[in-house]
């Protein structure tokens, strides 16, 4: 399996559900888009989303003002679950997936560890999570947080009912 083969699943469930994903990302790069445009008929079901790598984009990209994040923080669960709602709400689908982290080889400015990232699903079924890799390799853990996404995301879907 190649590694751009993770969403595969997803991807054919979204289809047979006639259900749309929209994503918001950061420290994973584009990867998770990636993997869920690299199915066959992903146009059903990947409305898009950006890479929301900093503030500027964050404001342009999703709308949010810097004055909704008084008493957030990026990579953490609260901003994972605004930035989930956010491109849903924006794009109009029926699922909206982000993911906020550090992919390394150093930490943030918050104080994460590399190998740290939150990743949330807004839906009918809501979930965010934290995931420490304990990792410093940055390519690695951009993988990770993709594939880590993309199961969130499948769980979610399976959940709803």
């Amino acid at each position: 399996m190649s590694k751009l083969d993770m969403a595969a699943e997803v991807g054919a469930i979204l289809k047979q559900r006639g259900e749309t994903v929209a994503v918001s990302e950061s420290s994973a790069g584009g990867l998770i888009s990636a993997n869920l445009l690299s199915i066959s008929g992903a146009s059903k079901y990947f409305m898009g989303g950006g890479v929301i790598y900093t503030y500027d984009a964050r404001e342009r990209i999703l709308g949010v003002p810097t004055e909704a994040m008084k008493g957030l923080r990026s990579s953490s669960e609260p901003y994972a679950t605004l930035c989930a709602r956010t491109i849903r709400e924006k794009m109009g689908t029926t699922w909206g997936l982000a993911e906020t982290g550090a992919s390394g080889p150093t930490g943030n400015r918050y104080g994460d560890a590399a190998g740290h990232t939150c990743l949330a699903v807004s839906g009918s079924v809501e979930k965010v999570i934290t995931l420490e890799t304990a990792d410093d390799d940055r390519e690695a853990n951009m993988w990770r947080f993709t594939k880590a996404a993309l199961d969130l995301l499948q769980q979610c879907i399976e959940e709803k009912a």
